[in-house]
C-alpha cells in the first residue's frame, strides 16, 4: 500500500521561506511523477507543481512560478517543495500525490493523496 506523508508546513511571515517534503512508504519515486496540491479556504484545490521522475522535468503553476522549487530526492524517496517569497495568498493546506496521467494540474490525475500540512502566511 502506497502511503504519503506531507511535512514542513508552519507560520511564516510574508517573504518568508519553508521547504515541504513529501515522503512515500510502499512506492518508489523512481516510478512515478508527483505532483503538489494546495488548497485555501473555501477555495478548490489547485495544481502547484509537478516533477516527473527519471528526467526531473518540473511544471509550476502561474501562480508560484519563480517563488517555488520542486526537487526529488530519489534516494530518501521524498518530494521537496522549496517555497520562498512567501504571500498571505499562498496559505493553504499542501498535498502531495501520485501523478497517472492527463492535465498536469488536474486532481483528478492524480493519486495516493497524503493528508496534507498546512502552511500560514502573516502579513
Amino acid at each position: 500500500e502506497v502511503q504519503l506523508v506531507e511535512s514542513g508546513g508552519g507560520l511564516v511571515q510574508a517573504g518568508g521561506s519553508l521547504s515541504l517534503s513529501c515522503a512515500a512508504s510502499g512506492a518508489s519515486f523512481d516510478d512515478y511523477a508527483m505532483g503538489w496540491f494546495r488548497q485555501a479556504p473555501g477555495k478548490e484545490r489547485e495544481g502547484v507543481s509537478c516533477i516527473t521522475s527519471r528526467h526531473g522535468i518540473t511544471y509550476y503553476s502561474d501562480s508560484v512560478k519563480g517563488r517555488f522549487t520542486i526537487s526529488n530526492n530519489n534516494a530518501k524517496n521524498t518530494v521537496i517543495l522549496q517555497m520562498n517569497s512567501l504571500k498571505p495568498e499562498d496559505t493553504a493546506i499542501y498535498s502531495c500525490a501520485i501523478y497517472s496521467g492527463g492535465t498536469v494540474y488536474d486532481a483528478i490525475n492524480y493519486w495516493g493523496w497524503g493528508k496534507g500540512t498546512l502552511v500560514t502566511v502573516s502579513s
